[in-house]
């Protein structure tokens, strides 16, 4: 399998936060023959590892889960209510098409609304998460049941990834099995070059990261690293209707954002700055307040304590189904997390006060 044919299979699986066993399969498949072993864990993060038996423990990390929704009320006329799993947007909801999976399969299904022929101007009530509503095209609760659906079936978007202007990828849950995607083929580029690494590298691809960085929580635990280096998505700032006194400026196509924060240890930071001028690879710099909101916070706080750092791919549109990410920033982070630990020298001391 080529990486761009794993990219669209990996990318086009539903892997809905706490149900993300189907793409965990095609990611662990993909890396199996660029490890020395691999392993899983009782939620589903999986880990793809070089060296195992080193002392010296360096993660590259990324979340594979995707918001989704849950079937969460059924009407005796069979219409079906939800309930977010993670952040789902119900803005956009009304006319998607949806896949809602059971234990019989998946069902067809669309988020309905009401025509416009028969909304008042002007007095058009915004949907809502209690407003929202999928239709199976069954006309009673007992024959939706009859279809495998019941509460807490899970429910995915239909959208596939494509490609824009030959210069952007398109399509739900880049955030962030697109992170998946990069550190798989950090993994691939090392072990094709026959690269040795004076330290384990472990590659983790964490679950349930959408409800509050609980995979990560889990797997730092159990591998106990001595450095992490996380990807994630952060705001494409540039697109309209977005606050750059808010959140900051950060442009899509302008290279990987680098975050300033507590939770990021400054040593390991200015570390991936130097590489990234060393590599010619242009980078972006964004700061965080009391948290990053992503696995970096559970990894740096984990054990006694892991220096972490973040880089982060600009994304247009987050948790839509069009999340939208520059090509050539997807390639600028992988070649500056893969230059970082060709060149990292796990002797460095990342003690601020000596």
């Amino acid at each position: 399998m080529t990486s761009k044919e794993f990219l669209f299979q990996y990318l086009n699986t539903a892997s809905p936060t706490g149900f993300e066993a189907s793409g965990q399969a095609i990611w662990l498949d993909y890396i199996k023959p660029h490890v020395d072993s691999y392993f899983t864990d009782q939620y589903g993060t999986a880990v793809g590892v070089l060296n195992p038996d080193h002392p010296f423990k360096v993660v590259i990390e990324a979340h594979a889960d995707e918001i989704s929704w849950f079937v969460h009320y059924i009407t005796p006329e069979g219409y079906i209510y939800v309930r977010r799993n993670g952040g789902s947007d119900h803005m956009i909801a009304p006319s998607m098409r949806v896949n809602i999976h059971t234990d019989k399969g998946v069902v067809d299904g669309v988020f309905g609304w009401p025509a416009i022929h028969v909304r008042k101007s002007g007095k058009e009530e915004a949907p809502t998460q209690q407003s929202i509503f999928i239709d199976v095209g069954a006309r009673s609760k007992e024959e939706v049941e009859e279809m495998g659906v019941h509460v807490g079936c899970v429910i995915t978007f239909k959208d596939q990834l494509s490609e824009l202007n030959g210069a952007f990828y398109t399509g739900r849950a880049l955030d962030n099995r697109i992170g998946g995607y990069m550190i798989a083929e950090v993994l691939r580029r090392i072990r094709s070059a026959g690269k040795q690494l004076p330290f384990g590298l472990y590659v983790v691809n964490a679950v349930q990261e959408e409800i509050g960085l609980r995979g990560a929580q889990m797997i730092a635990a159990r591998i106990k690293p001595q450095v992490a280096l996380i990807t994630d998505v952060c705001h494409d700032t540039t697109a309209p209707m977005y606050n750059k006194i808010e959140s900051g400026e950060q442009v899509a196509g302008k290279g990987p954002v680098l975050t300033y924060g507590a939770a990021v240890h400054k040593k390991l930071l200015d570390l991936l700055i130097d590489q990234a001028k060393r590599s010619g690879i242009s980078f972006q710099r964004a700061a965080a307040s009391r948290s990053t909101g992503t696995d970096t916070d559970a990894f740096a706080y984990s054990n006694e304590g892991v220096p972490a750092a973040l880089i982060s791919l600009p994304l247009k549109y987050m948790h839509t189904t069009v999340e939208t990410a520059s090509k050539q920033d997807i390639e600028d982070v992988i070649q500056l997390m893969h230059d970082f630990l060709v060149d990292f020298d796990p002797s460095f001391d990342f003690r601020y006060i000596k």
